[in-house]
């Protein structure tokens, strides 16, 4: 099929990975502004070096989208 979808990235460079962190693994000065919470979601690049940590995957994907990013779910 070559059918163009507008609403997909042009490269791989605009995808970003979603998946869930234990606040337990992260270091522990990111540990105490986590507030109560057992995970976090992080933001990672194709390269795997890690963007931003929010505090669910809904915002996860709002901060990807309102930065030009294609969200990409990981389990």
């Amino acid at each position: 099929m070559d059918t163009k979808y507008d609403n997909l990235p042009e490269s791989g460079d605009r995808i970003v990975y979603v998946r869930p962190v234990k606040v337990a693994d992260l270091p522990e000065d990111v540990r105490g502004q986590a507030k109560g919470l057992d995970e976090v979601y992080a933001l990672h690049d194709a390269r795997g070096e890690r963007l931003a940590l929010v505090s669910d995957r809904r915002l996860a994907f709002v901060l990807a989208r309102q930065n030009d990013l294609a969200p990409v779910n990981v389990h």
